[in-house]
């Protein structure tokens, strides 16, 4: 059996991911597009579109060349979005690292990626350039200012014009995001520029983020959930992003009660707290809207706990990095929410549950294996082909 959405296909445009992301940035020029948290320090839309033409030409006067890979190695901050978008317009290819790698961790994935250029934070230089050191970076740039490495901001002072690239979205990487590793040492997931556009589009009914929006942001930039809702979906929305470099929960309720959140992506240790915490009674969270948990399951007592404590809606969404990553979600009513489930399954894709050992489909109530067709479905895994499945019946699977 083949499960489908109950709602129609769309038509999913084949362009490149960042004119989609800041197709309605005129429209927004003067909105704040992201805040810091911290420093409120604060970027408009019009100015998050300059900066993103400046590092996209500031990169080519220094021999950036399409399919270039650049490993992001930092905690979430203002500069992530535009490097991210900077360098998707260029047709490069931006390759996300857990800000608690090691160095020897990080220097697998350089490798690995064959990243040529390092981007990172002063309080991660040391080991980074450690990592650089025993890869075939040749470049390495730092968010703000430290011995050693490139300012990022030599790239906001180049007044050049970008170079047009052409750009084959179903075809060129945009992102390539490092798996969990739970079947051996982490896997490059190679993502299109249509793979994370599709997916943009496939949530936009379930997932109704508005331009009136303020979204926290507290989940990390360089997982794929993060990146997805973040430095994309949110953006080409219109909403106002509040920039969390790490969870600390007396700081995210603050800046929920200060900025008037309206919508909290998370993940359930967080929403555990905001039910349980004695704390979370001292803020003012009445703003707050919608909370969509995801990265793991979430019982429906604690669900239903968070909700009459913070009287909002609390749903479940489901994916994974090789899927861009959201291939299922619940919509914002209540009323259409089933308790305890993560929804139905997007728009355009369709899965079906095989036994494990057969591969033989499975009916329902029957627990299996996974499979996920779509086009939110990743290109594949970098070189790891032997991994990338492809069914001759449903087309291209993943198992979960």
């Amino acid at each position: 059996m083949i499960f489908r959405s109950t709602e129609p296909n769309i038509s999913i445009p084949e362009q490149p991911l960042t004119s989609i992301i800041l197709q309605r940035s005129l429209e927004f020029a003067e909105k704040p597009a992201m805040i810091d948290g911290l420093t409120e320090r604060t970027i408009t839309y019009k100015e998050l579109a300059n900066s993103i033409n400046k590092v996209a030409a500031g990169f080519a006067a220094r021999g950036f060349s399409k399919g270039d890979v650049v490993a992001i190695y930092s905690p979430n901050c203002l500069e992530y979005p535009i490097a991210f978008q900077a360098i998707a317009s260029l047709g490069g290819v931006s390759s996300t690292a857990n800000p608690s790698y090691t160095a020897s961790e990080l220097a697998y994935q350089l490798n690995d990626a064959g990243a040529k250029y390092l981007l990172t934070v002063p309080q991660l230089l040391e080991r980074g350039l450690k990592a650089a050191r025993q890869s075939k970076v040749e470049s390495v740039f730092v968010f703000g200012n430290a011995t050693g490495a490139i300012p990022f901001s030599v790239l906001l002072e180049d007044s050049d014009s970008v170079p047009k690239v052409e750009i084959n979205p179903k075809e060129d990487a945009v992102a390539l995001p490092y798996s969990s590793g739970t079947t051996g040492l982490p896997k490059g997931v190679i993502l299109t520029h249509y793979n994370l556009a599709a997916n943009l589009y496939q949530i936009s009914n379930r997932e109704s983020i508005r331009s009136a929006d303020t979204i926290i942001a507290v989940l990390p930039f360089f997982h794929s959930y993060g990146l997805q809702i973040f430095l994309n979906y949110s953006l080409y929305c219109g909403a106002t992003v509040v920039v969390m470099p790490q969870f600390d929960l007396e700081t995210f309720l603050r800046l929920v009660q200060k900025y008037k959140i309206t919508r909290a992506p998370l993940v359930p240790p967080i929403v555990l707290a905001l039910a349980k915490q004695p704390i979370v009674d001292k803020y003012d969270l009445s703003s707050l809207k919608i909370i969509t948990s995801g990265a793991a399951p979430l019982g429906n007592e604690l669900t239903l706990e968070c909700e009459q404590r913070l009287n909002c809606v609390v749903k479940q969404g489901y994916g994974l990095t090789e899927t861009s990553p959201i291939t299922h979600i619940n919509p914002d009513e209540r009323e259409q929410i089933k308790p305890g489930s993560v929804g139905l399954c997007l728009r355009n894709t369709e899965c079906q549950i095989v036994d494990i050992e057969t591969h033989k489909p499975l009916g329902i109530g029957e627990q299996g294996e996974l499979w996920i067709r779509g086009p939110q479905v990743m290109k594949g895994y970098l070189r790891h082909c032997q991994l990338n499945g492809i069914n001759p019946k449903i087309g291209t699977i993943i198992p979960e």
